[in-house]
């Protein structure tokens, strides 16, 4: 399986499902039109950005242009790509009717035409002529052993944390392990841990 380097931006689950079996990606859901007033979702986005760059792949139709169009104007141009999925008629196998315009979503898109729509938008494939060296993850023992998980002051803990790093608030620490892993090296963290372990 392809590893990209982008976030990839989907607009819910299903699509989620259908993107994770095609490449290795973090992908993020958007939950349709719900972005439009979450703020935090928007603030990590912007910093998954800087970080990673983005690619933001929605369904072909007109709520899925509307959602494209708030995040270019929400988002910096410069680090956002954009996927785009053919006009297909047609429905997804679990809905009973098609959607109002009749077109597949990209949860109905065959995986080709995925990796199709993510090499023509220019995605970074990981791996195509260039060795990467994993890097160590921030794991569930660091957590651990930083007080963020498993003890009795452990959600103030990581609410304080979370507000010192600007994450969104209610991120569980599975979530929480996530974004963290995105945004920083082991190395960087740890130390932003013990600076933040000062302070509590």
């Amino acid at each position: 399986m392809m590893r990209i380097r982008e976030v990839i931006v989907v607009e819910g689950r299903y699509d989620q499902n259908t993107l994770s079996q095609v490449v290795d990606a973090t992908i993020i859901t958007l939950g349709g039109f719900q972005v439009f007033k979450n703020r935090e979702k928007l603030e990590f986005l912007r910093r998954l950005a800087q970080k990673r760059g983005l690619i933001i792949l929605t369904d072909s139709d007109g709520a899925g242009f509307q959602i494209r169009g708030f995040l270019k104007g929400a988002l910096p141009k410069e680090l956002v790509k954009q996927a785009y999925i053919p006009d297909i008629k047609g429905k997804e196998r679990r809905k009973r009717t098609p959607g109002k315009e009749g077109k597949l979503g990209v949860e109905g898109m065959r995986p080709e035409v995925l990796l199709e729509a993510l090499r023509r938008c220019g995605a970074t494939f990981e791996g195509e002529g260039e060795t990467q060296t994993p890097r160590d993850p921030i794991t569930k023992a660091d957590l651990f052993a930083l007080g963020l998980t498993g003890g009795p002051d452990s959600a103030a803990r990581r609410q304080a944390l979370l507000a010192q790093l600007a994450l969104p608030e209610h991120l569980n620490a599975n979530g929480m392990l996530e974004a963290l892993n995105l945004l920083y090296t082991r190395e960087e963290f740890l130390q932003l841990a013990q600076q933040q372990g000062g302070h509590a």
